[in-house]
């Protein structure tokens, strides 16, 4: 099989011709003005009909009856008739240091010997702009980065720099009570503290670096007392009030959130998974207007690639990194030896829903109708929370919560920009704030799928057609159907193929299936039938518009199936497959 592939690779080398450079939308900062739109208005929690916005270089400068406003000489002009529109959201928890892969935290999953901690840090570095660019296509304009390295910091001024970033809203190293082992020491993302002077001295050495505000890991160990650190937290709280900075804390035990509350907590980063709040719990929150993330869905991620059972949204598959997303399944060929467990056996111990999940959609409810300021956030980057893409699965969450279309929205919108202080700028469609919008074809207060594709959004003045934020590549597209296929997700397998696609065998030459409907209809019964199928991705080579994968096929028979695959891609999609050996179909 090696050599075939070589002789291959030398015979296509000479054939293929490389892929022309995607184009990047571009704006300008001239006048733009909305006009006859649904607007909805966060503050005043209703829709607004037949709105105009103007908006000067990266404000909105007024708003108001489209009947009353004039349209600015020489302004470009949107007719927003029809459609909806929305400010800006925020996921307001997430990692940069993370990407959201299998290989992302050693300290959960240690697998270092499989994929270097090195390369995933490397590859998270590489690919910021392209994470940037993914959350925009989400209509998120702004993140908040709850904790990391240093380099954070540096993240969010070229983020200010770039058109195509989102906002971002940082701090660096998470101030920790407990330190967890095989993360970077070089540029630690999370630093313990063993006294209250240490504390107060690490938040001192981020000051410098202007932190959006400042993050408090608050970590107990079976068995310790909660109360056993607290003294190390109220430092560091102190400190970070006495320079004007907010305190995000992550507490997920009642006990921890309880106490990280009553010392000054200005943000809670995670839901409380052991208990019911009580009344006390509540009025506590209140009293202290507390901003309370829930974030409802990262722990489902861990247990979904922990025992292999997953369930992809649409969303991940169509606007998550395609690279981090198939390195998820990869534990169904890595030897349980290797990774020290079996997922097979883990399966039996983990499930989703948990209790957990249960007392978190309580408790969310609970905080919404107490009045607490709730926040959406998703703590992307962590193992199986891709970013961006993890979104729209947590807002559902939250509706399946109880919460009303106008509360999630105002949570991923104003709640998000008051809880972090930001509302001056941010938040809301008003006079003065950053042109920060989404233009919807659906009302998301009645359907929050309308949420779920965003077409058309302004990101600090300037329009991005927000389909076009998503790169196109051959590998890009030889790996989204691949993740389809481990997924069995029809739609999303043909999604990358042409409509008049040829599947053939590469010795005979003999057309094994033409068209996107004929593929249908075998791989639709292939991926019913086969419940444990997987693709094993052994060896890649791209080669301008053409990808040849190497793949062993499981979940079909006894034995594995192996083929190599050679996928042609033409106007951005793959018009042509050849295999070599059985196909594995």
């Amino acid at each position: 099989m090696k050599r075939c592939y070589l002789l291959l690779k030398t015979a296509l080398i000479a054939c293929t011709l490389p892929v022309s450079a995607q184009s990047v939308p571009g704006a300008t900062t001239k006048t733009i003005c909305i006009t006859h739109a649904n607007v909805i208005d966060v503050i005043n929690n209703k829709t607004l009909p037949d709105q105009t916005i103007i908006i000067d270089n990266d404000r909105i400068v007024l708003t108001g009856s489209s009947k009353k406003l004039k349209v600015p000489a020489g302004a470009t002009t949107i007719d927003a008739t029809g459609r909806f529109v929305m400010p800006g959201m925020t996921d307001a928890h997430i990692h940069f240091f993370q990407s959201g892969g299998l290989y992302t935290r050693p300290d959960a999953l240690d697998l270092r010997h499989v994929y270097p901690y090195e390369k995933d840090q490397q590859w998270v570095k590489d690919h910021l702009s392209d994470l940037m660019a993914r959350y925009l296509a989400c209509g998120i304009t702004t993140v908040a980065d709850v904790g990391g390295p240093l380099r954070n910091f540096s993240i969010r001024d070229q983020a200010a720099k770039d058109s195509l970033s989102t906002n971002a809203w940082v701090t660096g190293p998470l101030i920790s009570t407990y330190l967890p082992p095989n993360l970077d020491k070089n540029d630690p993302p999370i630093v313990k503290v063993t006294t209250p002077d240490e504390a107060r001295e690490l938040v001192r050495k981020q000051l410098p670096y202007k932190p959006d505000f400042i993050k408090i890991w608050y970590i107990v160990v079976p068995g310790q007392p909660a109360e056993s650190t607290l003294h190390i937290v109220r430092a560091a709280i102190e400190e970070s009030h006495a320079h004007g900075l907010k305190v995000a804390v992550h507490g997920t035990e009642y006990q921890t959130a309880k106490l990280a509350v009553s010392a000054g907590a200005d943000i809670l980063v995670h839901s409380v998974d052991d208990k019911l709040f009580d009344n006390e719990m509540l009025q506590l929150l209140k009293s202290h207007q507390t901003v309370y993330i829930p974030t409802l869905t990262v722990m489902h991620g861990y247990k979904r690639a922990f025992t292999q059972q997953f369930d992809f949204p649409a969303q991940d598959l169509a606007y998550g990194d395609p690279f981090m997303l198939g390195t998820l399944t990869d534990l169904q060929h890595i030897d349980s030896s290797v990774a020290k467990f079996s997922y097979k056996q883990l399966r039996t111990r983990h499930h989703v829903p948990s209790e957990e999940d249960t007392i978190m959609l309580k408790n969310l409810q609970l905080a919404q109708d107490a009045g607490i300021n709730i926040v959406t956030g998703t703590d992307a980057g962590n193992i199986g929370t891709l970013h961006a893409s993890s979104y729209f699965t947590e807002l559902k969450a939250m509706e399946s919560a109880g919460l009303t279309n106008m509360e999630i929205i105002r949570a991923a919108t104003i709640n998000a920009a008051k809880g972090f202080g930001k509302d001056k700028d941010y938040g809301s469609i008003e006079k003065g704030k950053v042109a920060d919008l989404l233009l919807l074809s659906k009302d998301p207060l009645q359907d929050l799928n309308a949420l779920a594709h965003i077409e058309t959004l302004i990101h600090r003045g300037k329009t991005i057609d927000a389909q076009k934020l998503l790169p196109v590549t051959p590998e890009i597209l030889a790996q989204e159907q691949l993740n389809a296929y481990n997924a069995r997700n029809i739609d999303a397998f043909l999604a990358p193929y042409s409509d008049s696609v040829v599947i053939s065998d590469q010795a005979t030459g003999q057309v094994i299936m033409k068209g996107k409907e004929q593929m249908r209809q075998r791989y639709s019964g292939l991926f019913e039938r086969a419940k444990n199928l997987h693709c094993q991705l052994v060896s890649r080579m791209v080669l301008g518009n053409t990808v040849i994968d190497q793949e062993s096929v499981t979940g079909m028979g006894n034995k594995p199936s192996e083929a190599i695959a050679i996928y042609t891609i033409e106007n951005g999609k793959i018009a042509h497959v050849s295999f070599i050996f059985p196909a594995p179909y």
